[in-house]
């Protein structure tokens, strides 16, 4: 028989209930009747038989004759059939007790080995060996139906019976206890009523999908409320009792299934939030706890990240608590939540309450309507659109600290999360608490660099006679962080320094080493006592950095430009391994001043000699020190995008754009940098012209 239905789960009748049953029971499978179930009662009336074999090979003898053939005659059409006048065993059977007197009846069921038929026989022998007997007999048979009924109404299942037209006409098992529902006369038009919202639509469906065509069995798993007002999940299962060939009534059975469900749902969950082990930063990671529990837990859920103690941020306006929200994800039929703008936004007394008393809460209330003070305007704004009805606020603690909190809505027609919900929800927040710590410590020590980097760019000098202005950025779509750095000096004799540089690497070290090296290079070039060409003061930071290994590697370009009468400068520079620098003339084409290309990086090969580079600039010319942060582009050569680099330089100096908006203009230009990204700009001004720059 066809199987229609998505879930699999407990039988409808479960053999093992009969073991210990005073009648004799027997069950078969299939249209082979294969003997699969028989009890103690059953040996002790017809002798061993073997299981898993056709009734024709387990009864052999030939008075079963007739046996099999009600066997057949029942599987075919489901229809019961008894016999009331006494059989008689063989005596020859090998284990049987000798001739015993018996009667039976055959009944269409269904277990776990699919369609079959259950035989129930009642050892008749006392009454037909001694009439005087037959009223202790019947007695004896009274209660042994009394003990067979009341073991069917012991089974944890709801057994039913329904008309085709959905009618239910009998109900065996504790339905108005499990639901609070009477079973008359509501059950025939409200029962529906109990089903959960959300599985109505698609438990009238598999019901159709059986019911049509060529009747099918039905299974379908789906959530019921409860007499306390709570929701369980339930499996249904039914068979069609057909006659010529007609469906005249469905028997069904209905189990509670919830522990089974649950158990499958936490493993499902633990599966799906093992990723945030892999997840490389604090958003992904939330994002993949979100991802975990819609729409099987709560139909909409976000992460709201609170600023680390202490730091710019954690508090808005008069010391009211902030929050950014960093993670979100809903259920498919909701409206389109907003973008996450990574801005932090004010959060009322309620979530403060949540946060300080580290417990979670929950908030009921009709359709759309979601209290205010609970979340920012704009998640309520979404609230009330999706006509959410409740709200769950979940803290999340690491290391005795609250560093974010979950919230779980429920909307449109769905109830208010069951304590079984609230409790899985937050074991799944426990299991990603490692990764999490992981995470949160690696966007601590970022932020803890990005600092220190953004402390040394030190604002550009004023230099009289010229333009100097420079812009850093980090890295906009990774959690990384970088050495780069620039850094400009003016020394007493009126000569200005700039340097750019990049350190390998992308952590709290690589910040450190840019600090220690930016600082020895200071002290280098405004060493008064020798005057140190740009080549010569990289070869003596060179010797520096690998002696007290500072760095694994380092690249820089390193100039010195000196005023010249008319209002000219010269240029010199020493470029270890470094992008080369770009000249935008006055007038002319932008062009890379390679020499004949950079000597080795730092921390290499300190002992090599450096090449020093010559250059004279005009009033109006412009000198460009960058980092490889604008001209990298994964996917595509270098040269493709020192080209673009030019072209937008180009651009912005034509349209006569202060060398400061030059520099803001460059680092918006590479929008889809993966690292981080510095220039530094140098631009003679004519003499007799004001000064106009402006420091960054």
């Amino acid at each position: 028989m066809r199987r229609s239905g998505q879930d699999t789960g407990v039988p409808e009748l479960e053999p093992e209930v009969f073991d210990s049953a005073v009648v004799s029971i027997a069950m078969t499978a299939g249209e082979d009747h294969v003997l699969v179930y028989y009890n103690d009662a059953f040996r002790a009336l017809f002798g061993p038989r073997p299981l898993g074999v056709p009734a024709r090979q387990a009864f052999a003898e030939d008075s079963a004759t007739s046996f099999i053939t009600m066997l057949d005659d029942v599987y075919r059409d489901r229809t019961a059939r008894q016999v009331t006048s006494p059989r008689t065993t063989e005596a020859g059977t090998p284990g049987a007790p000798g001739v015993r007197h018996f009667v039976y009846s055959c009944s269409p069921m269904v277990s776990r080995h699919g369609p079959g038929v259950l035989a129930v026989a009642v050892d008749t022998t006392s009454a037909v060996e001694a009439a005087e007997r037959a009223e202790l007999l019947s007695e004896q048979q009274h209660q042994a139906l009394q003990r067979y009924e009341a073991l069917m109404s012991a089974v944890s299942q709801i057994v039913w019976l329904m008309q085709p037209t959905g009618e239910i006409e009998e109900l065996v098992g504790g339905f108005q206890e499990f639901t609070g529902i009477p079973w008359r006369p509501r059950i025939d038009q409200d029962w529906l009523s109990a089903v959960h919202p959300h599985d109505r639509s698609r438990l009238v469906r598999d019901w159709r999908d059986s019911a049509e065509g060529a009747p099918s069995m039905f299974v379908c798993t789906f959530r019921m409320r409860t007499a306390s007002g709570a929701y369980r999940h339930v499996q249904s299962r039914a068979v069609p009792i057909v006659r010529d060939g007609v469906t005249v009534e469905w028997i069904g059975a209905t189990a509670d299934v919830e522990d089974q469900w649950r158990n499958r749902l936490r493993e499902r969950l633990l599966a799906r939030v093992a990723q945030v082990v892999s997840a490389n930063d604090v958003p992904e990671a939330f994002a993949a706890v979100t991802e975990a529990v819609v729409p099987d837990l709560t139909d909409v859920c976000s992460v709201f990240l609170l600023p680390p103690t202490g730091l710019p941020g954690s508090t808005g306006a008069a010391g009211t608590l902030t929050a950014t929200r960093i993670a979100s994800t809903a259920r498919e039929g909701l409206p389109s939540l907003p973008p996450l703008s990574g801005e932090p936004r004010q959060l009322g007394p309620v979530a403060q309450q949540v946060v300080d008393s580290r417990r979670p809460r929950l908030f009921t209330f009709p359709a759309g309507e979601p209290p205010p003070g609970v979340l920012p305007d704009l998640s309520t704004a979404w609230l009330r659109e999706a006509r959410a009805t409740s709200i769950t606020m979940v803290p999340i603690v690491i290391d005795s600290a609250v560093v974010a909190f979950a919230v779980a809505a429920g909307c449109v027609d769905s109830p208010p999360p069951g304590p079984a919900d609230l409790q899985m929800l937050g074991e799944v927040l426990h299991e990603v608490r490692d990764p999490l710590r992981q995470a949160l410590e690696l966007q601590r020590t970022r932020h803890t660099a990005l600092t220190l980097q953004r402390a040394l760019l030190t604002p550009t000098p004023r230099v009289p006679g010229a333009e100097l202005a420079a812009q850093y950025q980090p890295a906009s779509r990774t959690a990384e962080i970088g050495g780069d750095w620039y850094d400009s000096l003016l020394l007493p004799d009126g000569s200005v320094t700039l340097t750019i540089g990049d350190i390998a690497g992308h952590d709290l070290e690589a910040a450190t080493s840019m600090s220690q090296l930016r600082s020895m290079l200071r002290v280098i070039a405004y060493d008064r006592s020798h005057l140190n060409t740009p080549s010569e003061s990289l070869t003596r930071l060179d010797r520096v950095a690998e002696g007290l290994d500072i760095a694994p590697l380092v690249t820089a370009v390193h100039a010195r430009l000196e005023r010249r009468p008319g209002g000219g400068w010269h240029a010199s520079w020493a470029n270890a391994g470094h992008p080369p620098p770009l000249l935008l003339p006055a007038s002319g084409q932008p062009r890379f001043l390679e020499g004949e290309g950079p000597d080795l990086p730092l921390c290499v090969a300190p002992w090599m000699s450096r090449t020093t580079l010559h250059y004279d600039l005009h009033a109006g010319d412009t000198l460009l020190l960058y980092t490889d942060g604008l001209i990298e582009v994964p996917g595509t050569d270098l040269t493709e995008g020192m080209a673009a680099l030019a072209a937008h330089a180009e651009q912005a100096r034509l349209r006569g754009l202060p060398l400061s908006t030059l520099c803001e203009r460059l680092l918006a230009a590479a929008a889809d940098r993966r690292d981080d990204a510095a220039v530094i700009g140098f631009r003679p001004i004519a003499q007799g012209r004001v000064w106009t720059g402006r420091r960054p």
